[in-house]
């Protein structure tokens, strides 16, 4: 059995035992979000991302540095 197949077969145990309704809720809207119904989807919204970009409609990473301060509350 290769480590993928393992590591399947521990997080199915894992999640048959799981009785955190918030982590099962959490875990769905992750599964749902990284959802691809087809090629032809996927690569639709890559042509969109790119799009995105092209135009310069995203944040360069010293900008979500910057922003992300605003998001941790130091003491």
């Amino acid at each position: 059995m290769s480590t993928a197949q393992l590591q399947k077969l521990e997080l199915l145990e894992w999640l048959a035992n799981l009785h955190d309704q918030t982590l099962i809720n959490e875990l769905m809207k992750w599964k749902e979000s990284h959802h691809c119904d087809s090629i032809e989807q996927y690569n639709r919204e890559l042509d969109e991302a790119n799009s995105r970009i092209e135009a310069g409609e995203y944040l360069t990473h010293e900008a979500v540095k910057e922003e992300s301060k605003s998001w941790v509350k130091r003491k």
